[in-house]
């Protein structure tokens, strides 16, 4: 869609678009005919139902996988996590540790939604991988799920040896919704000391609650994720009374000096992208160091499509260089950089 609207020229890249269209097709119509959170998320488990093939795919080997919980914040549950090993016949030695929280506009999604992509990652870093089950909106709004977040990223850096883990090698990361999450977990971690994080890994992060930026208007609809999906997610994290304003909710407009360095996953169809290069650039701008990743021709959450896609299995091999690279024996953040887009 064009600026104004109307039908412009598709930008996504043709081999992307079926599946975009396809995940649309299946998507629940948000702030539309769907507002309720609860109702959305049978709408959302019902196609991925009739979507799933029979057989079922295997999915994506790891060396182990581990549900469990962790303590949550002061008087708050305890934050199911499901931890995945890479093989260590594969991988010998302490490896990379990742804190990984889930998309789904903080309302929908949660651990089994983001297994493959948790395993992918996990396979392709050769990272001991921590998916967090934060808590949801609007039963839990902001900010719940990025104390949560933090919660899980404290546990990990106090167990991180016990996880098989490099304790030079904490990385925070997130999709979407979940990207959100995980800046928010670092902000904590500098107001609360710690833990130490080597990287963050942001993947078509949500950054501002304004939503005025020009990619909102120009892949308003058309392109799976679409502005109206943002408002609706938007309104059930924060609440009738919630304020966008606040960093841990809009973490562009935080104090980012300090943070570690980033890689920042940016698709050029999508209404995100332009939070996620103003992050990039305000990152540099406070002093830290930052690699900005864009594909012009891709749509938000194109990475879950890695199995099937080859643009996405590109990406996501390239996203378990970068993490692995924080390894004391690795190789340096950033060595082969991104690529604006």
């Amino acid at each position: 869609m064009s600026a104004a609207g109307t039908p412009g020229p598709d930008r996504l890249d043709p081999a992307a678009r079926p599946y975009a269209d396809a995940l649309a097709a299946r998507f629940p119509d948000l702030g539309g005919a769907v507002t309720d959170a609860v109702e959305a998320r049978r709408i959302l488990a019902a196609a991925a139902g009739s979507a799933t093939q029979s057989p079922p795919p295997l999915p994506p080997a790891v060396g182990a996988v581990l549900d469990r919980e962790v303590p949550g914040p002061a008087g708050a549950p305890p934050v199911p996590v499901r931890i995945y090993r890479p093989d260590p016949r594969l991988w010998p030695g302490p490896r990379p540790t990742v804190v990984y929280c889930h998309g789904g506009g903080w309302v929908l999604c949660d651990l089994d939604s983001h297994d493959t992509t948790a395993r992918e990652l996990c396979r392709a870093a050769g990272a001991v991988l921590v998916s967090v089950d934060y808590r949801r909106a609007p039963e839990a709004r902001f900010p719940a799920a990025a104390e949560d977040a933090y919660a899980a990223l404290a546990w990990a850096g106090e167990h991180v040896r016990e996880l098989g883990g490099d304790p030079a090698a904490l990385v925070v990361a997130g999709d979407s919704a979940g990207g959100n999450l995980a800046v928010a977990s670092l902000l904590l971690t500098r107001e609360r000391g710690g833990p130490a994080v080597a990287l963050q890994v942001l993947l078509y992060p949500v950054l501002d609650a304004a939503q005025d930026t020009a990619s909102y208007r120009d892949n308003a609809s058309g392109y799976f994720l679409s502005a109206a999906h943002m408002r609706w997610f938007w309104e059930q994290y924060l609440g009738p009374d919630g304020y966008g304003g606040h960093p841990l909710a809009s973490p562009l407009v935080a104090d980012l000096s300090g943070l570690p360095p980033a890689h920042v996953v940016v698709a050029g169809c999508d209404p995100l992208r332009d939070e996620g290069e103003t992050y990039h650039y305000r990152l540099i701008g406070s002093g830290g160091r930052s690699a900005l990743d864009g594909h012009p021709g891709m749509f938000h959450g194109f990475l879950a499509l890695a199995a099937v896609l080859p643009h996405a299995r590109q990406v996501l091999e390239q996203l378990g260089g970068v993490i692995a690279s924080t390894r004391k024996d690795g190789k340096n953040f950033g060595e082969e950089g991104g690529r604006a887009g």
